[in-house]
């Protein structure tokens, strides 16, 4: 385990990797039931999603262990999932058959890039201010997700988003801060897992509350449902559903695999610079360390996934929590895919954690990942300002992927307004010009 993981190397041990494995899986947990709901809104059966985003989940965190060696866990990411089921099959009027056929493609094609050093290349060519702001933008990201999930924030205050009133009528605000507060005094008082044992504590606190629930016919076990198997349709890449070709089917075809493709190519690499950034998980050159296999698994994750049953898998920013617990490698990785597969025979045993006891983790991620905003030349104006934007449009724009669109883009025209356009490598240049394209087509719809 030793040698493998290189455990001494990255300073940490079995336990403290474990205890990562649990936090970050603890913290993303929601998606077994956040997703089946989104996806059976589409037709498919719910017991079948939530098997295959188990499953899934599991096969691509314990590529990451194997391959790359980092604490990032996978799973089917939230609003790729969303546009599979609204946009895709209720808005376009596809099959969720068609729609999985997309996000297979998707994922063969990311294997392919992958090898080809592609997907590293779009990484490397990423200005390393703009590495540490995106990892400050996905701390205000998940922050916000965090606010949000306790209810200290809403939309429903009359504002564009509001604080809301500690009263009795808002529980899961009380139970989160009370969380919150225990995870900042354990962490301070230097606790081993301290923002997993104050989702434990929180989860306990929450009883009296009534904010974690128990059924009163609770059984711990569950038997898991057969997942959605091979359910392709690649003649309706091509033909209508009288069955002739058509130009307009074709072209709607590749809208919808692009939107996978873009969304999910740049949400890991946010993720991936984030984690890394924030773990210092990086090698003598600076870069993400074993990136080429880590993006091979986010890729063999979507395909898997696609067999199964499930929208693309991605890398989850919640990792980033198992990192702040401890986790340096990919024991922490084989830990949370291990908790992934006992989820389907001890899911009703998960769902008794409440949204207000994983709160408080990610808000507290948030101020662990603002640290990387030191070291942010913001007396450059041609490296501070595209940073701001990156960090200013994830959480405002709940965006990882929007929030990289723009700090690239405004990277390329600060360094040209600058005379510092020989500063700008060249596929920065393309990727700028390819956002710039992509953001014209979609206000052209």
């Amino acid at each position: 385990m030793e040698k493998f993981f290189k455990l001494k190397e990255r300073n940490t041990t079995v336990s403290k990797e474990l205890v990562g494995g649990i936090t970050t899986f603890l913290a993303m947990a929601y998606i077994l039931a956040v997703n089946p709901s989104i996806l059976s809104a589409s037709g498919m059966n719910w017991g079948s999603v939530f098997t295959a985003t188990a499953l899934s989940a599991a096969i691509a965190t314990l590529v990451m262990a194997f391959c790359a060696n980092l604490p990032v866990a996978l799973a089917p990411g939230l609003g790729l999932n969303a546009f599979f089921t609204y946009t895709v099959v209720l808005g376009m009027g596809c099959s969720y058959q068609l729609a999985l056929t997309a996000v297979l493609l998707e994922g063969v094609l990311f294997i392919i890039l992958s090898l080809c050093g592609v997907r590293e290349a779009i990484i490397k060519s990423i200005p390393e201010g703009l590495k540490k702001a995106v990892a400050v933008g996905i701390g205000l990201f998940i922050a916000i997700i965090g606010l949000a999930n306790a209810g200290i924030v809403s939309t429903e205050t009359g504002t564009l988003i509001g604080y809301v009133n500690f009263t009795m009528a808002n529980k899961t605000a009380i139970v989160a801060v009370i969380g919150l507060i225990l995870t900042i005094v354990l962490y301070t008082l230097n606790v081993p897992g301290a923002i997993l044992i104050g989702i434990i504590i929180t989860t306990i606190i929450g009883i009296p509350f009534g904010v974690t629930t128990i059924p009163e016919d609770f059984k711990p076990f569950s038997v898991p449902s057969k997942p959605h198997l091979f359910a392709f349709d690649f003649k309706g890449i091509l033909l209508t559903p009288a069955g002739k070709f058509s130009f307009a089917v074709l072209g709607q075809f590749f809208v919808i695999f692009f939107t996978f493709l873009f969304t999910d190519l740049f949400d890991t690499i946010g993720t991936l610079l984030g984690v890394a950034e924030q773990g210092n998980l990086k090698d003598s050159n600076g870069e993400v360390e074993n990136v080429k296999g880590a993006l091979m698994a986010d890729a063999i994750g979507t395909v898997a996934g696609a067999c199964l049953g499930t929208s693309t898998v991605t890398s989850f920013v919640e990792s980033s929590s198992g990192v702040a617990a401890g986790a340096r490698t990919g024991l922490a990785s084989v830990c949370t895919a291990v908790l992934f597969l006992l989820s389907l025979f001890l899911s009703p045993l998960f769902f008794l954690i409440p949204s207000a006891a994983t709160a408080p983790a990610l808000i507290f991620v948030g101020y662990l990942m603002m640290k990387s905003v030191v070291d942010i030349k913001f007396s450059d104006p041609t490296e501070g300002i595209p940073a701001f934007i990156t960090i200013m449009t994830m959480p405002f724009a709940y965006s990882i992927s929007k929030g990289i669109q723009w700090g690239i883009i405004s990277y390329v025209i600060a360094k040209c307004a600058g005379k510092k356009a020989k500063e700008i490598p060249v596929v920065t240049w393309i990727l700028a010009v390819i956002f710039l394209a992509d953001i014209i087509f979609e206000s052209l719809k």
